[in-house]
This record gives structure tokens, sequence and C-alpha cells, in this order.
């Protein structure tokens, strides 16, 4: 059996598990399995897994991912993301669309204490979707809305995927986290005017006038602590006070407190708040495992290294390959989630990418190629087929269409695509912020 041939088998063997709906860490662990003991037999396969799995576990860079996590978990429960809205409706409100924006601000800050996607997308669709059908907001837009807005909590750090690309890429955490925060508010602001063309462009799906209730003290200090604890986090992290794992620590227990302090969260709410954490931890670091053994299998066949040399020599330029794996991962979406995706691909596309001359340092290309990753893996939340976010929001809106909430997203599509583009050609927005991160 040829190298290429073993890999497509491995390749193949994953996506029939996957079409069987086995869970993607298995369906990876399984296949890439195959591959390897076809190549070398059971006792170094035994012996790969029994010290890969303890090398990967033990990893200290990897706690951060379930702090953050519990810290997500806190603010769900402590009904946080309530302040939030109505904070942002406050703000908004007086604007044609109003609401729809303050769900979009929303979404951003509840992301820069969440760091998940799917979390943010549902937290904030539960208090937000009420009232903007109250309101007499269409369906299509307020699913399409929610589902887009949802993405801002991996754009915004903290970001779960740019942590796990930061260990595999082996990148500072903190720098990754900085070089995220113009995209990320860029994709906020973006989204905001995609929904100030839509609702003047195609009329019916917003109100013409809107109430718009007045910011309050009130308000404001439903706020503060939210405010306070990202200050002290990424403050904390960008001045060089703690390391990444410290802040989530810190930010995972000041959330807890915040939580109490509003005296939202109940014993049944704590306790779900663990579960979730260790549900969704399980889950992410069964999918590491699976993605070593996978990416050790290919690695033996050769082909990914040979592929890499053959994209080279073709001679494209830099930024068309960036391009060309940009389009791959939106096509990868369509039927893999983004944590799965990076933990395949990364290992193939990094040292590809880190090989070809941008004209700019290595850790520079290393950070701006993580940052078009996080882009495009957002992307993928949104586009069908699979879109997890738009499943997500409108299994809460029963009695919206699937396919109303697909066109809903297409406006955010188009913007994504636009900042995507702007990303791709003009690598300093996403670097600017990083040379004052110590």
């Amino acid at each position: 059996m040829t190298p290429v041939t073993l890999a497509l088998l491995i390749f193949g063997v994953m996506l029939l598990l996957m079409a069987m709906r086995t869970p993607i860490a298995v369906a990876m662990f399984v296949a890439g399995s195959v591959g390897y003991l076809l190549q070398g037999g059971w006792h170094p396969y035994s012996s790969f897994l029994n010290t890969q799995a303890f090398a990967r576990f033990a990893s200290y860079d990897l706690s951060v991912i379930p702090l953050f996590i519990l810290m997500g978990n806190f603010a769900s429960q402590g009904g946080i993301s309530k302040a939030l809205f109505g904070f942002a409706a406050a703000v908004m409100g007086r604007f044609r669309g109003g609401l729809a924006m303050a769900a979009v601000l929303a979404c951003a800050a509840f992301g820069a204490i969440c760091g998940s996607s799917v979390a943010t997308a549902a937290t904030i669709t539960s208090v937000a979707l009420p009232e903007m059908r109250k309101h007499g907001y269409s369906g299509r837009l307020a699913t399409g809305t929610l589902a887009a807005g949802g993405t801002l909590g991996i754009l915004i750090p903290p970001s779960v995927p740019l942590v796990i690309y930061a260990i595999l890429a082996e990148q500072n955490i903190a720098k990754l986290f900085a070089a995220a925060m113009v995209p990320g508010v860029i994709a906020m602001l973006g989204y905001m005017i995609a929904i100030a063309i839509y609702v003047r462009l195609v009329p019916g799906h917003a109100p013409e006038h809107e109430e718009s209730p007045r910011v309050t003290l009130q308000a404001l200090a439903g706020i503060l602590p939210i405010a306070i604890i990202f200050l002290v986090v990424f403050v904390g992290i960008y001045s060089g006070k703690f390391t990444p794992t410290e802040g989530a620590a810190v930010g995972a227990a000041a959330t807890f407190v915040a939580a109490l302090l509003r005296r939202e969260i109940t014993w049944k709410g704590f306790k779900t708040c663990f579960y979730a954490t260790a549900e969704a931890s399980a889950m992410i670091f069964m999918i590491f495992l699976g993605a070593d053994i996978m990416n050790a299998a290919l690695a033996q066949t050769q082909v990914p290294s040979q592929l890499a040399a053959q994209v080279l020599s073709w001679g494209f330029s830099p930024v068309a390959i960036v391009a060309a794996i940009m389009l791959l991962y939106v096509i990868l979406g369509s039927v893999m989630d983004e944590l799965s995706m990076i933990l395949l691909t990364i290992p193939i596309f990094f040292p590809m990418v880190i090989g070809l001359d941008f004209g700019m340092p290595k850790e520079s290309v290393a950070i701006w190629f993580g940052i078009m990753v996080l882009m495009t893996v957002g992307f993928g939340m949104l586009a069908p087929p699979v879109g997890l976010n738009v499943y997500v929001v409108n299994s809460m809106a029963r009695d919206v269409p699937i396919a109303e909430s697909y066109r809903g997203v297409m406006p955010f599509l188009i913007s994504d695509t636009l900042r995507t583009l702007l990303l791709l050609f003009f690598p300093p927005i996403s670097l600017w912020l990083v040379k004052y991160v110590g």
C-alpha cells in the first residue's frame, strides 16, 4: 500500500465514522489507530499511546482551558448575561435595529468572559430572543443575529480555540489574545453595520421605531463587575503580572464572586457549572488525543511533508497559499467543528505556512496565521449545511424554520468574508497590539 493510499484510507475511515454519527474524537482515534497499526504494528502503537497520552494531558498549559470554561459557566449561571443585554439595549435601543445591535454587543461582552461560541450564542439567546420577538423582530433577523453574535465568543479573547492553536503552534497565548483584540472588535462593528444596512434594505424585519430604555445607574452597576473582571484578567495577563493560566483562575474566582453578589446562582447552578466544565473539558481533551494519534499516523506516511514540499514548489505567492488554506477550512467547516479542524490540520498546515516568506518575522507569521484560522473557523459556525451556532439558536426558537435562520446569517457571512479578506491582505491589523505585550 502506497503512502498516499494509506493517508486516503485514514481520512476515509474517519469520514465514514463521522457519517455514522460517531463522536469526532472517537472517529479520529480509530482512524489514526488503524493507520498506525498498519505501519508500525502493535508494540510501537501501544508504546506511543502510553507516552503520548501522559505527555499531552500532563501539560500545564492545558489547564487554562477548563478554567476559562468554568469562568464562562459561572457567568451563565450567575445572570450576568441579563445585565449585559439590558445595558446594551439601553445604549443601542434608540437606533433602528437597535435591539439586534444590542444583542451583538452583549455577545461581544459575554464572549470576553466566556471563550466559547456555542455557550455565548445559547446564553444571550435565552435573554435576547424573547425581547426581540416581543418588539417585532422577524425570526429570520433575530436568530441570524444571535447565531452570528455567538461567534464573537471565540473571536474576542479569551478564546478556547485560540488557546489550542497556541499550544499546537507553541506560541505565546497572551500575544495571540492581544492579536485577536482588534479583529474581534472589527467583527463586532461589522455585524452592527450589517444589521443597520439590512433593516434599511429589507423592510419588515425590524420595527420602524423602538422604545429605548434609559441608561440608569442600576444598569451601569449591573455591568460594573464584568468590566472589573475583564480589566483585572487581561491587564494582569498583558502586563505580565500573571500567566494566562493564572489569569484564567483569577477570572473564574472573580466571576464566581460576582455571581454570588448578584444572588442569582443556586446550589444546583453551582454544581451545574462544574459538571458542564468537566464534560466540555473531557470532550476537548479526548479530541486532543484522537488528533494526536491521527496526526502521528499521517506523519508516518510522510504525505503531509511531501504535500508541503509540493505546494511550495508550485511557486504560488504566500498570500495565495494561505487563502487556499482558508477556503479549505470553510469547506471542512461543513462537516467538522472548529476544535477538530484546528487539532487535525494545524500540525499539517502550520509548518507549511512558517516555511513561506511573508517579509516578516516567523513569530509574527505564526500569530497572524492563528488569527486567520480563528476568523475562518468562526465562519464555519454559521455556514450551511452544519453551522453549529445556527442549530443551537434555532433549537431555542422553535417557531422559526431552520431555512429562515440560514437566510438570517447571510448578511453576517458577507461581513465575515470582507473582514477575512481585510486581515488576509493587511496583517499589521492583527499584529499592532502584539508589540505592547511583554
